[in-house]
């Protein structure tokens, strides 16, 4: 890596683990159209006061690269991002040069064991996918490596925006480092979110994963990232109905109305609803999303539900469903209804961005271990405490404030 830069001048490489995928997409061609001007930061957390006072490094100072397990064009994948309404065609066209050089860092990624649906696979993929998880975690680290060095980089932050993998059963050798380090050299099988993030913790670069899959989330890997005094943060983006609720639960609790139930329904598109089609990988993410009401509402006896369906023609876009009901004074029973309906990638996209400034910045600090102050990105904070957004929210804005410049 170059020598020390100050937080303006430094060049921070922004690794994206699903690299041809919608959210990736965006995330390239979004902040290509930021630096030139033809993209506002909408979305975007440290673009507001008082993080535009935090020593985060320049939008101008980032590069994107990536895995991938798939042969998809980028090009592809920005084309469909088009018909769907979500990028434009003068967008796209006006920073194509940016684009293909971001694809010629995209590198062949570790195929999942429980993937499904993928009708494009890269062969290579499979092949890294067959290999040992040391043998795995070293290629990873090698691509780290190649990345900092090829584009002079001071960081690399490793971001997880892959599909959702299939829900595992905890093991125990989940529980400690050294546990897990045994079971790594018995040549024991691991999901590939947390070989990712094996390979960057062990490496101390900051890791953060959007997605619900293990990543970082267990006490060996957490553990792991203390050692090696990196940064991380997780899981599951929360940017859509999601957030909605813990915005929303706080309303009836603090008004003392009573929730019988919370009853919601979510149709998508793309490969990640064709992805939420399989059980397995559902499950996995019906969990951080009912898990988050059910701690704000505080009384195990209230109905919650969600469901996912795969409807194919809604391509990058969802509608979310929730109906409300609950009783207030004199035992009156009442309702609230609403619809959402947005692009994940185009809502994901914005705090992507956000979170790879924000991991720099605390790598740069010196900081290590879980990064509890970004709670409100996520439906299932690694941290823990609370769901309530505001709440969250105001933890983060303190973060900064703390660290601001004066």
């Amino acid at each position: 890596m170059s020598a020390a830069r100050t937080a303006a001048a430094r060049r921070v490489g922004v690794w994206l683990v699903g690299a041809r995928g919608s959210i990736s997409t965006c995330v390239a061609y979004g902040l290509a159209g930021l630096r030139a001007g033809l993209v506002e930061p909408l979305g975007m957390v440290t673009q507001t006061e008082p993080f535009t006072r935090l020593d985060l490094a320049s939008l101008d100072s980032l590069v994107v690269g990536g895995h991938d397990i798939c042969t998809r064009g980028l090009t592809q994948s920005a084309g469909e991002l088009v018909r769907n309404r979500i990028l434009s065609a003068e967008l796209v066209t006006s920073v194509a040069a940016e684009a293909a050089a971001f694809e010629s860092r995209i590198r062949p990624g570790i195929l999942d064991p429980d993937d499904v649906g993928v009708a494009d696979l890269h062969p290579e993929a499979a092949r890294l996918g067959s290999l040992a998880p040391r043998e795995q975690i070293a290629i990873l680290r090698a691509d780290f490596e190649q990345f900092a060095r090829d584009n002079e980089l001071d960081e690399v932050v490793v971001i997880n925006v892959a599909s959702t993998e299939a829900r595992r059963d905890p093991r125990p050798h989940w529980r400690s480092l050294e546990a897990l380090d045994a079971a790594l050299d018995a040549k024991s099988a691991e999901p590939a979110s947390l070989v990712y993030a094996y390979a960057a913790l062990s490496s101390g670069r900051p890791f953060v994963n959007f997605t619900p899959s293990l990543g970082a989330s267990t006490p060996a890997l957490r553990e792991l990232a203390r050692k090696h005094g990196a940064p991380h943060c997780g899981n599951d983006g929360k940017t859509g109905e999601t957030l909605v609720k813990t915005v929303l639960a706080p309303l009836f609790v603090a008004r003392r109305l009573r929730v019988l139930a919370w009853q919601g329904y979510n149709m998508l598109g793309n490969r990640d609803g064709e992805c939420l089609s399989d059980p397995l990988h559902r499950d996995a993410k019906l969990k951080s999303k009912d898990e988050a009401l059910r701690q704000l509402l505080g009384d195990p006896q209230v109905h919650t539900k969600v469901g996912i369906d795969f409807v194919p023609s809604l391509r990058d876009w969802k509608t979310a469903w929730d109906f409300i009901h609950f009783e207030g004074f004199l035992g009156a029973q009442m309702s609230l209804q609403f619809t959402w309906a947005g692009s994940d990638s185009a809502l994901a996209a914005p705090l992507v961005i956000d979170l790879a400034l924000l991991a720099d910045f605390a790598r740069q600090r010196g900081e290590a271990g879980e990064m509890q102050h970004t709670a409100s990105f996520f439906k299932a904070p690694i941290g823990g405490g609370t769901h309530d957004f505001h709440a969250q929210f105001q933890r983060l804005v303190e973060y900064a404030e703390k660290h601001a410049r004066r």
